[in-house]
């Protein structure tokens, strides 16, 4: 949800009712292995024999804690370090966080009816408990918390030492040559749920990883295995931990799969109750028999996981649909999907998608635990299934590739979850890889980075006393992104963005500033090609990223392109697709058909993202102690998304011709 980064006070980042994890007794470690473990691999083994923990279960857990990665030393959305997500909420808490949305800001982005004013929320409570694993790690190991922070070994070494008091506390076997299915209940509480549902999930995801095995090369360029092996989790184990029962509400719309609440969202009448426009905090609807689902909105929170939690339920604040807790990929939903959740900045955009915050902050380029991840791509898999949304970076969108509706918002929009959010592995979790699909003749590109090798020099991830970003560059790590320049060569300038930068300025590698980037798995229009170097259209123009047949970071596509209709010198581009005038019936607004402040001339080509109808859902006045007005109005206008920029945008069906992406592809 980023735009606004200014600072509002200390947060708790981490709270949970498990803090038994502090006082357990520890658990002492045996001789250290001779020779030291030089390779992770190796620290892995020696770990597991020193706490005696089967090997395959210490790797599983932090496979699905970290996908084996250290992420330099930084911490998780989850206040987690290291290969095994070590917390430290105390910590990170004295570094301070960004905010939410701004008081200035409409997320509902209907500029039909009064924009939300939405006051500066007051800070929230203190924590109940915050999950600080750290603490036992360090007295049960002897390592210092800096070392348990940043050195791999000494984490690993933590994180086995905890399953193994884990393990002891509730009367389990322990022993490396124990049965794995036996650790069932210390690997459920690792995950630091406080409900054996959410717990549970993680656990089973632990031991299907151990069933199918892994291996991957690691950020620090470590190979690491996991040799698929037979299992029997014991889950018996389970109901020795003690955890709150959850019972999964009526009606939640999550798969069967995945821990998931219902803690509403307030739909309810503001200040005396008697004016039907002034209600809180999104629309009712009846989708999609009303309107098709067209978009599933990735986003972050910019919050905790407590403190959104605090949010949604305000009725004077704003809403979305499901909220994901990054340490466990708990889930909480709070809107129905028939209604209309105020979330994305566009009107549009709102009425005709779901919205998923997720448990982050994009400035500071924390990353997200695989459960996170693996339970997200579940519940999108879900709903795209439900709601025969395709799976693919045309509508499976961040809130980045929200457009702003008219020109005067484009500056204010979002840009979560931002440039570190994994769309590569994402999509592979959804079973919808990209992929080639064409050859350098078809006239297209899918932007497919390596994640872990592509690691713009981006500046800004820290902000100073007034929010507002420094010049400290950020922490080196994967990214989605692609950077586009003027030229094809490394010292030009990157591309304008002139929403962004109305004086027409070069786009910067200020994190916040997408203006010159292509994000993995999005398609674009080839322009041209010198030697390492590939062109797109991009915003109104060229754009190059260096894309060496020996590391390539796009495939081949194939698919439609637009271009203007012969005799058109430009067309307008815009960031809603509404019904012409003459649609709307008497007593209904007309909502003007604003053109954004960028242009598509003859010659260029944009990636076709669908076609769609004119519409506008008509929701003013507050149902149930109001008649309900929720209309929606449709035209005979149809428009065309495209890959315009990093944000997808609309054109008039009219204005272009729609062609198969190898005609007129350049040679």
């Amino acid at each position: 949800m980023p735009r606004s980064r200014a600072p509002i006070g200390r947060r708790v980042l981490l709270s949970t009712a498990l803090v038994g994890a502090a006082t357990l007794a520890p658990v002492g470690p045996a001789p250290a292995a001779s020779p030291t473990p030089t390779t992770r691999q190796q620290q892995y083994a020696a770990a597991a024999a020193e706490y005696g923990v089967p090997e395959s279960v210490l790797l599983a857990v932090s496979y699905l804690e970290s996908r084996w990665d250290t992420n330099a030393g930084t911490p998780s959305t989850g206040a987690g370090y290291g290969p095994m997500h070590l917390t430290d909420a105390a910590y990170v808490d004295s570094l301070g966080g960004p905010a939410h949305y701004g008081p200035a800001e409409d997320p509902r982005g209907d500029d039909s009816r009064a924009p939300i004013r939405l006051g500066q929320p007051a800070a929230g409570p203190p924590a109940e408990a915050a999950l600080q694993t750290m603490d036992a790690a360090a007295r049960a190991t002897g390592s210092g918390k800096q070392a348990l922070r940043s050195d791999p070994r000494a984490n690993i070494r933590g994180g086995a030492a905890l399953l193994a008091a884990y393990q002891k506390a509730i009367g389990a076997p322990v022993g490396a040559g124990t049965d794995p299915g036996a650790w069932y209940g210390a690997v459920a509480r690792y995950s630091g749920s406080d409900n054996t549902a959410s717990a549970a999930t993680f656990a089973d995801e632990v031991y299907a990883t151990v069933r199918t095995g892994a291996a991957r090369t690691t950020d620090d360029g470590q190979r690491v295995t996991l040799a698929a092996r037979a299992v029997t989790p014991q889950r018996s184990w389970l109901d020795k931990l003690g955890l709150r029962k959850m019972a999964r509400a009526g009606g939640v719309e999550c798969p069967a799969e995945l821990a998931c609440e219902w803690i509403p969202a307030p739909y309810q009448l503001l200040g005396d109750g008697t004016n039907p426009e002034n209600y809180g905090n999104h629309d009712l609807s009846d989708r999609p028999a009303r309107q098709k689902i067209e978009y599933i909105v990735i986003h972050d929170t910019e919050e905790t996981y407590t403190r959104t939690l605090e949010l949604v339920q305000d009725p004077a604040y704003v809403s979305w649909h499901y909220t994901m807790r990054s340490r466990d990929g708990h889930t909480a939903q709070h809107v129905r999907t028939r209604d209309v959740a105020w979330q994305a900045g566009n009107w549009y955009i709102n009425a005709k998608s779901i919205g998923i915050e997720h448990e982050g902050f994009a400035r500071q380029g924390t990353w997200y635990t695989e459960a996170l991840y693996r339970n997200s791509a579940k519940l999108v898999g879900y709903l795209a299934k439900r709601f025969d949304i395709p799976l693919d970076r045309q509508h499976i969108i961040g809130h980045d590739n929200v457009p702003g509706t008219v020109p005067s918002t484009v500056r204010g929009m979002h840009w979560d979850p931002g440039p570190y959010w994994d769309w590569s592995h994402y999509f592979d979790l959804l079973k919808a890889p990209f992929h080639s699909t064409g050859t350098a003749r078809t006239g297209l590109v899918t932007v497919d980075p390596d994640f872990a090798a592509n690691r713009p020099a981006f500046w800004g991830c820290t902000v100073d006393g007034n929010g507002n970003p420094t010049s400290e560059p950020c922490p080196p790590r994967g990214s989605s992104s692609v950077i586009l320049r003027s030229a094809p060569r490394h010292d030009a300038p990157l591309v304008t963005d002139v929403g962004l930068h109305p004086d027409g300025s070069p786009s910067t590698m200020e994190v916040s500033d997408h203006g010159a980037r292509a994000s993995a798995g999005q398609t674009y229009a080839v322009a041209d090609q010198q030697g390492d170097w590939t062109a797109i259209w991009y915003l109104g123009q060229k754009a190059w990223f260096h894309n060496p047949a020996s590391a390539p970071v796009a495939n081949w596509a194939t698919g439609f392109v637009v271009t203007p209709k012969p005799g058109r010198a430009t067309i307008p581009v815009y960031g809603r697709a509404y019904p012409e005038e003459a649609a709307y019936p008497p007593g209904a607004p007309y909502q003007t058909i604003t053109p954004l402040q960028y242009t598509l001339s003859a010659g260029q080509r944009y990636a076709v993202g669908g076609v769609l109808p004119s519409e506008f859902y008509k929701a003013y006045t507050f149902a149930g102690t109001f008649p309900a007005d929720w209309t929606v109005i449709r035209g005979r206008t149809t428009y065309v998304q495209i890959q315009f920029g990093h944000r997808i945008m609309f054109v008039n069906k009219d204005d272009v011709l729609i062609q198969p992406s190898a005609v007129g592809a350049p040679r």
